[in-house]
Parts: C-alpha cells; structure tokens; sequence
C-alpha cells in the first residue's frame, strides 16, 4: 500500500514552533526575573544581570532558531527543490546551489550532476546512428501518411489505433472516436467487422466488408500485417454514393425498362390493330377503344420516357467521377494551366461547392478559354459562382458581346484530346447534366458564359491543409497492457490520460456559477498528443461578471451562440472515452462539470496534480499551478495561461514531469498514485 512520503515539516510549523519556544521562554523569564527581584531587591549590576540572566534562556532559543532557519533549514529545502527539478528533468537549470551549512555540498552535487549529464551524453552519442536512421524513417513515413489520399487505420491485436493519417483524418472530421490508443469499437461498428477481423489470414491476404457509419456505407478491405502481433491494417473508402447509385437510381431504372417495352408493345399492338380496322369493316366502338389504349399508352410511354431522363439526370448528378470541388480550387487550378499562356481568370463574388469531374471541368475549361481567345480580345477574364435551385452557375464574364449560338455549337463539337477516349465537350457537359448558354450582363457592357453544374450541400471553404506532426502513428501503443486489464494495476506509465480545464462564471459554483469553456488534451504512453484535444465554449446562459472576465479574457460575445452546458458535457465524455481524468485542483473542475442534474456521470479515476505535488513535497510551499510550472520549468506560450485548453496543457505536461519522481518513491500504479493522492486531501480541498 503507497504510503505519504513526508520530508522536512512544513516552515510554518517550525516558524510557529520555534515562536512559542520563544516566547515561552521570554515570558517565563520574565515571570521568574519578577520573582527573584521582588525576592531579594537587588541592586545596580546585580540586578541587571538577573534579568539578563532570566531572559537568556528565550533569547538563545530565537536565536539558534534563526541561525538553524538561515544556514540548515532554508538551504535543505532548496537542496530538495533542486533535486526534485532534477530528477523531472536532468537538465533543469541550477537556480539554488548549495548554501548555508551545506555549501560544502556544492563541487559533490555539481560533479554528480555533469556526470549524470555526462552519461546521458555518451549514451545519446552510442545511439546516433540508429536515432537519425529512425528519425529519416519517421519522417519518411510521416510525408507517405500526408500523400496518401486513401483512408489509412493500422490496430493492434486489441484493436486499439496504432496509426492513421490525414485522409482518414478528413473522413472522420469531427468524430471523437479517432485518436492514438483508441478502440477501433469507438469509431466503427465493430459487430459487422467481428467475423472479417476473427477469419483474416496471416498471410497479408485482404479480406472486404461493407460497414455502415453514421449514414455513410465504408468498404473496409482488412489485412494482416505479416510478421506482426496480430496487427491489421484497414484501408477504407466511402461507397455511398455509388451504393445508392447501384440500389437506388439504378434499380429503378432497371425496374423502369420492362415497363416501357410493355407500353411500347402495346402502342404497337394497337396501331396495328387500327390498321387493320381501317381496311376491313369493324364497329365503330372497337376503333373508339383501340385509339382509348393508343392513347393510354403513348401517355404512359411519355410519362416513362420522362421519368428515364430524370434517372438519367440522376445517375450523372451522383456518378462517382463527380467529386465536391471547391470553386476557387478549380479557378486556382485553371490559372496553373494556362500559366504559360497568359491567360487568367480572376475570381469575383462568393465561393461555393459544386460537384463534378475535376480532370474534365479542368480540361473543359482550359478548352472553353482557348475558344474564347478567338472572339474575345482579352487575357484576364473573370469567374463568378452563382446559386440557383439545385445548381451552382459557374460563369466566365468578359467585356463584349455574347457568344452566338454557332460559335457556341462549334465550341461543343470539339474533341477534348486529352481526356481518354477524347470526348467532346457536349459529352463532357452531358456526364454533369449540364448545358452551355452566353447572355448579356444588366450592365449592358459585359457577357457571360454559364455552366449549371451540381450543387453540394457543404457550406464553408474547405479545411487548411494540416501541418505535418508526429502524432498520426505510436507502435509501442502495442506493448501496453490489454484495454481490459484491471485499471487500479496498470502502471502510470501505459495509462491512457485526458487531462482538462474549466473556465467558469465564477468560483461560487454551488451558488450559481457554471461552465463557460471546457479544454481537454490527451496523453497516450507518456506522449502529450497536440493535436488531439477537445476545446469547446459554453452557453452560461447568464452574464459573465467583468471580475471572471478580468481573468480568462472570455465576454459574453465571445460564448453567445455557443451550445448549453447540457450539451457540450456529452461530447466531453465521449471525448474521454475510457481514459484516466487528470486535472489540477481537481474537485473543483469535477463540481463544474457535474452540476446537479448535469445527466452526465463522470465515474472514471481522477489524478490531482495538485495533491500529488503536495503529498511529494509536504515541506515546499508553493502547489498552485503557476509555481509548478516555474519549479519544473514547463513552458507556457503567452496568452496560453487561463484558458482552459492551455491550462490543460500545463498540466498534463506537469504530470509528465511527476511521473519519475512518482516513480523513484515506489509509486507506479495508478492505484497507489489515488492512495497517495488521498493521503493529502484535506478539508479545504473538500469544500472547493
């Protein structure tokens, strides 16, 4: 059982001791200076050295208290201060050296530490080689990861996430159960990957399945890798639309087909029987009854014919060469292709997605400037997005007239020569179900040619490219303990740790305050994880005081439109999945986010890295978090400090730093870190 490690007693209570000592003392001499005068009245320097005499006792006890508090005291608990520094970190800067009664320490604590330094260098210099040869490897692998424009998931034989990169980034935008040391259960359903994942070969042979997401359908194709530990690699592409092509669309119009033969057999039966009928002698009523089916069925014919061509126009507007592209995108790209040509399109307006063949559009294009050149006298032409019902206008405006309808004609006659089979450009307009008119502008001095093209539902430009970062992929996530091994006996060192923050209206929280912002940040096998965080701001659904707002810098501006507490709490439980909760000072953090009726339990271990600092180092003043930064020397951006994601940072880089020191009193379970934790709880802590 972990047990508190205590050291030197707090200062306080030596300062205190060593006063009451003091005065107890000083008083007592005084009383007993009283006695003895009174006793035998004594005179002149008689009487001087009785009184001196009495108070001599209290006086020696303040001062050997103040020399042992400047010259033992004082320097032991920098000494301790400095060795805790050093062991988080060997190369911690040295601010206390040896001083006092203990300044003959210094060359001996100065030789061990340029020897630990020396030790570490020497190792550093043995692997060299194999560090840049890994280092080239990493970074190699991290530029593939980049590339590659196909969804990428590598687990491990507890299905636990070991790498993926930023195409599967991008196709689970937004969803939390994607991240290094994460159940695959918690991203895909597992159930229908259950048998495929039992029945993969050793061999590398693939294995595929359908698997349903949200309300996208995925083809997994899974493989094991050869000569790992059970290791599976998944490689996933969204067949949505093409599903739905193949039973939707396409499917009726399979099932459109036999109906329309039907009807035009029966048209062409009847019209051969009022042939018939106009040659021979029939009734009148026969012939009214055969023209009634003549017409029935060329209405029907006709309704059939309709509904083919919206089949059509359906099965093109969702083909699975007609990608979202993003307008500015496509004008960028056509500029790159007539760069050395000189001619430009400058885009004008607002943005917009719209669907289609990116090649084919590109090549349209570049054929529609070409065209252009031979009527229009200009390099610079401008490009436009319009909306309309259903369909995004991709316009070319010049100054001048509009293109005739024969220009047009000779324009859609062309051969696209670059493009495999070379299609025309009607073909080309054909496969986007679209068509091509010129017109007037209202301002009576410019035209335009329009495009309709598919629209998209998307809103917004599309995402910055992310920058490389070394956090797509972690192998050694395979070495730690299975997810469902007892979590009190796993070591501190292979937990899997959310550490997080609140921002709040205030620090009353049982009398009203809430939750204006909740920042959270992962460390998985002793790696804080930059880019997986969690960092949401909350509705109060009350007025920030300006005294918080003095603070975190939050207004009510800056929550208003954000979701309510109800709402962002959800998220953030999902978001920690079956990981350890870490906070500093945590009771009050865990009170803010488990507000009554909240709804939302948070029932997992928590680490307290406030507790566990002063459970360490009982005898240092100073557990705030600003300290512990300054003491470990953590680094925090500016302006990173009160607010919750960069004071979850903080901490889970603190708790890095208390991990070797956890670890070198005997402290490496997370159920002895909890008893350690709970040996310095005290009643202030509780009423947070």
């Amino acid at each position: 059982m972990a047990r508190r490690y205590k050291g030197l007693p707090k200062r306080q209570r030596l300062v205190g001791l060593w006063l009451l000592l003091s005065g107890i003392s000083l008083f007592g001499g005084a009383l007993f200076a009283t006695w003895l005068d009174s006793l035998f009245t004594p005179q002149g320097i008689a009487r001087w050295v009785l009184w001196l005499g009495c108070f001599s006792g209290g006086a020696t006890i303040f001062l050997v208290g103040l020399l042992l508090e400047r010259q033992l005291f004082t320097p032991l608990r920098h000494l301790q201060v400095q060795l805790a520094r050093l062991v988080a970190n060997p190369d911690a800067r040295d601010d206390y050296p040896p001083e006092g009664w203990l300044r003959s320490l210094g060359p001996d604590l100065t030789r061990i530490r340029e020897a630990w330094r020396t030790d570490r260098g020497l190792l550093a210099t043995a692997h060299a080689d194999g560090a840049r040869s890994a280092a080239r490897i990493r970074q190699e692998l991290e530029i593939l990861l980049q590339v590659i424009d196909m969804p990428l998931l590598l687990c491990d034989h507890h299905r636990r996430l070991l790498l993926f990169n930023h195409a599967a980034e991008s196709l689970f935008e937004g969803h939390n159960g994607l991240g290094l040391g994460k159940r695959l259960d918690a991203l895909l359903p597992v159930a229908s990957l259950q048998d495929a994942l039992a029945q993969i070969p050793d061999d590398g042979t693939p294995r595929e399945v359908l698997v349903p997401c949200d309300e996208r359908w995925l083809r997994a194709v899974l493989r094991r890798v050869p000569g790992s530990n059970g290791e599976t690699l998944l490689t996933l592409t969204d067949t949505t639309a093409s599903w739905t092509s193949e039973m939707g669309v396409r499917t009726e119009l399979v099932d459109t087909l036999p109906l329309l033969r039907r009807h035009s057999a029966g048209l062409s039966s009847s019209a051969d029987a009022l042939t018939h009928l106009h040659h021979g002698s029939a009734s009148s009523e026969l012939q009214q009854r055969l023209e009634r089916v003549v017409a029935e069925e060329s209405q029907a014919l006709g309704e059939g014919i309709e509904r083919l061509s919206k089949l059509i126009d359906e099965m093109q507007r969702h083909g699975e060469r007609l990608a979202p592209l993003w307008s500015n995108d496509l004008w960028n790209a056509l500029n790159e292709y007539h760069a050395c040509e000189g001619r430009r399109v400058v885009p004008i307006g607002m943005p917009a997605w719209l669907k289609g063949d990116a090649t084919g559009l590109l090549v349209l294009l570049a054929s529609l400037l070409a065209h252009l050149a031979r009527h229009v006298d200009q390099t610079e032409l401008e490009g436009e997005v319009c909306l309309g019902n259903k369909r995004v206008y991709l316009d070319l405006i010049w100054r001048g007239a509009p293109l005739g309808e024969r220009a047009l004609a000779e324009w859609q006659s062309e051969r696209l020569e670059s493009l495999p089979l070379a299609p025309r450009v009607a073909d080309v307009l054909r496969q986007h179900a679209s068509d091509a008119w010129s017109l007037s502008d209202p301002d009576g001095g410019h035209a335009r040619l329009r495009l309709p093209l598919p629209a998209m539902d998307r809103v917004g430009a599309p995402r910055a490219q992310l920058p490389p970062r070394p956090e797509f992929h972690d192998f050694g996530i395979a070495d730690l303990p299975p997810p469902d091994a007892e979590l009190a006996a796993r070591s501190l060192r292979s937990l899997e740790v959310v550490a997080f923050d609140t921002e709040t209206t205030g620090l009353e929280l049982r009398r009203g305050d809430t939750v204006i912002s909740i920042g959270a940040c992962r460390v998985v096998n002793q790696r804080l994880l930059a880019s997986d965080i969690f960092d949401i701001r909350v509705d109060p659904e009350r007025p920030i005081p300006p005294a918080s707002t003095a603070i975190h810098g939050l207004r009510d501006a800056d929550v208003a439109g954000a979701p309510p507490l109800a709402v962002a709490l959800p998220r953030f439980r999902d978001y920690i999945g079956d990981a350890v909760i870490l906070a500093h000072n945590a009771a009050f953090d865990l009170l803010a986010i488990q507000p009554p009726g909240g709804g939302v339990d948070f029932d997992m271990p928590v680490l307290d890295t406030l507790l566990l600092s002063r459970a360490l180092d009982e005898a240092i003043d100073g557990h705030d978090l600003d300290t512990l930064a300054e003491r470990y020397g953590l680094t925090v951006p500016p302006g990173a400090r009160h607010t919750a994601l960069g004071d979850a940072r903080v901490t889970a880089e603190l708790w890095l730093s208390l991990l070797p020191r956890l670890e070198a009193r005997g402290i490496e379970t997370l159920q002895e870190a909890l008893l350690l934790q709970a040996s310095a709880f005290d009643k202030e802590d509780a009423s947070a």
